[in-house]
């Protein structure tokens, strides 16, 4: 289909439509004018977020970020004090955090990560 005859599917100049085309291609896009244009054509807009990896997956990774994030830090200062955990109980100590972290849903309640 040429840029004149989706300009005149839309209402819309030529002009109108090449700016459209930019916008998609720059990413900024807004959701109306793509319903707009999908009118036009025939077809509907539908909006997705897929996941990079599956959902338990996500979470059960976010969950270990976390608690070896925070178990590290009291294993820092468990060193400092000469009382560090072996490697195992360490281990031990994030995994069972994570489980809570997952079981208590709190792996949502730190922004950003």
């Amino acid at each position: 289909m040429t840029t004149r005859q989706m300009a005149g599917r839309m209402g819309v100049s030529a002009m109108a439509v090449s700016g459209l085309e930019e916008s998609e291609r720059a990413g900024t896009i807004q959701l109306s004018t793509l319903r707009r244009a999908a009118d036009a054509l025939d077809c509907d807009v539908v909006y997705v977020l897929v996941p990079r990896v599956a959902l338990d997956e996500a979470v059960r990774l976010k969950a270990l970020a976390l608690a070896r994030r925070e178990i590290g830090n009291v294993d820092v200062t468990m060193r400092l004090e000469d009382q560090a955990l072996g490697a195992d109980e360490l281990q031990r100590r994030i995994t069972e955090f994570a489980a809570q972290l997952v079981d208590t849903h709190a792996i949502w309640d730190t922004p950003g990560t």
